[in-house]
């Protein structure tokens, strides 16, 4: 089966340095689909959003490549699915054979920026996989999340505290990377990954002045989330969090506008292309008060990894137009190779190229999606061997939520043990056609019609046993490449 694999020599495409565009790929933390103010979202301003989604192609059928954040971020750099790699969960690390988007684009002459949150390995200049060790020219970056005045690491350096509100900083960072850029005549390529709206909350007072008005109702409930002040689990109601919550949101939100207002001035508009999309689905509680899906992040149900996606480029998307075929993460790495002429990698991709779909001649994708929640004790037991040294893994830059007693982040990452049978039951697996999900958490196989059930309410696998089994060998054939490559099979041989 062909699928999942892409073939360089067929995706290479000819581009001539005059029309190769910058790019800039921007992703909010934890920012789940319903959550923005162009699908009807009874309290939230997003009006930079809601700009974008008139006036360029929005994606309404755009998933996450995993439930939660790491992996989804790896599937955005290497264009393959988080498990060919190891990183299974947060706090899981990139492999240094991996081939990422800055490595291919910094080939083809583009310079290549980071900025924001990084967690698939830690930052610190010694990091095997820091994000110049991973093709980046330069970055100013955290491990993981983070709030006001945020601890950045610029280049490897030792975190140094930016002050200001989030989201600002990050954009101030990445329009003084393209500024540069511009004055060395080079296209570039931003990675901006803010570290809003993941908890714990804050805002400024114009943001939360907007929220203050929130109904009465959500005052009536109690959630759990951490404390700014501890750094630990805390309870708080429900309307005071929500409006922190939309607070960081809005401020992501205007300072997307000031990095769009900025590439104006610089004339760099007309052919950059800004493309934004969320790296899993809205947390518990506190980011499903309105929301049409089943489940939240951490699940693969719809609610856990269909997010926001928009892709705005002023020359090659003249009019507002919305998309219903189905897009994912691990689709950046082809489309951005196929805009700047850049062969693919000689290996397994999971994405296939959008480009087809920016040019409005896409109406279904030509391959199914996988998503696969691998549960890690399969990659640690009998003594599996760390990818890394322990002081390789270990993080730098402190954030408010604590991880046992330290307020920073260390991550991990294994060498494979031989594949066992049990391998391809470990975690949810979903595999996702044009319009059929086979969902398999369980004993017994889950289908579900997204045209007329996406909110995942009826099973209907035993009155289509045919698409089932269809479904699930297409799976199975897909996982076999994946454990494949997660014992490191891809990789040249040393």
């Amino acid at each position: 089966m062909r699928f999942f694999f892409l073939l360089s020599a067929l995706c290479a495409v000819t581009v001539t340095a005059a029309n190769r565009p910058n790019i800039i790929l921007l992703m909010g933390d934890d920012h789940g689909w319903a959550e923005t103010g162009y699908y009807g979202h009874p309290h939230l301003k997003t009006p930079v959003m809601d700009e974008m989604a008139r006036t360029g192609l929005r994606l309404d059928h755009f998933y996450a490549g995993h439930p939660s954040c790491s992996p989804t971020r790896g599937s955005v750099l290497t264009g393959r699915h988080p498990n060919r790699y190891g990183t299974f969960a947060p706090g899981y690390s990139l492999r240094p054979q991996e081939i990422t988007i800055a490595h291919l684009l910094a080939k083809a002459g583009y310079r290549c920026g980071h900025f924001g949150k990084w967690h698939v390995g830690p930052v610190k200049k010694s990091s095997p996989t820091n994000p110049r060790a991973m093709g980046f020219h330069e970055y100013v970056s955290h491990d993981n999340f983070y709030e006001m005045d945020p601890p950045f690491s610029r280049n490897g350096g030792p975190p140094v505290v930016i002050k200001g509100e989030g989201s600002e900083v990050t954009i101030d960072e990445t329009i003084r990377f393209i500024e540069d850029a511009q004055q060395r005549e080079q296209p570039f390529l931003a990675v901006v990954w803010f570290g809003s709206p993941h908890e714990p909350y804050s805002g400024l007072p114009k943001d939360l002045a907007l929220y203050d008005n929130l109904p009465k109702e959500y005052a009536e409930r109690t959630v759990s989330l951490t404390s700014n002040e501890t750094g630990r689990r805390t309870k708080r109601l429900l309307r005071e969090v929500l409006r922190e919550r939309y607070a960081e949101i809005t401020a992501m939100d205007r300072a997307i506008g000031q990095l769009r207002t900025r590439l104006t001035e610089l004339n760099l508009r007309e052919n950059t292309v800004l493309w934004y999309c969320g790296d899993n689905g809205s947390p518990p509680s506190y980011g499903r008060v309105v929301t049409p899906f089943r489940e939240e992040k951490g699940h693969v149900y719809e609610g856990g990894i269909r997010v926001p996606g928009l892709i705005e480029w002023p020359a090659k998307i003249k009019q507002g137009r919305i998309s219903k075929v189905n897009g994912v993460t691990s689709d950046m790495l082809p489309t951005l190779c196929a805009w700047a002429g850049v062969a693919l990698p000689d290996r397994p991709l999971d994405g296939i190229s959008l480009t087809p779909l920016v040019e409005g001649k896409m109406k279904t994708r030509p391959q199914p999606i996988g998503f696969w929640s691998y549960s890690a004790r399969r990659a640690t037991r009998n003594g599996a061997k760390p990818y890394f040294t322990a002081e390789q893994q270990r993080g730098t830059t402190p954030l408010v939520k604590l991880m046992g007693d330290i307020p920073t982040r260390n991550f991990r990452n294994y060498h494979q043990p031989p594949i066992e049978e049990a391998d391809y039951t470990a975690g949810p697996r979903v595999w996702l056609d044009n319009r059929h999900k086979l969902v398999l958490t369980g004993s017994k196989p889950e289908l579900y019609d997204l045209q007329t059930d996406p909110a995942e309410e009826t099973n209907i696998a035993e009155q289509h046993p045919e698409i089932t089994n269809r479904l699930s060998r297409e799976l199975r054939a897909w996982q076999r490449s994946v454990l494949n490559s997660l014992r490191e099979k891809d990789y040249p041989k040393k």
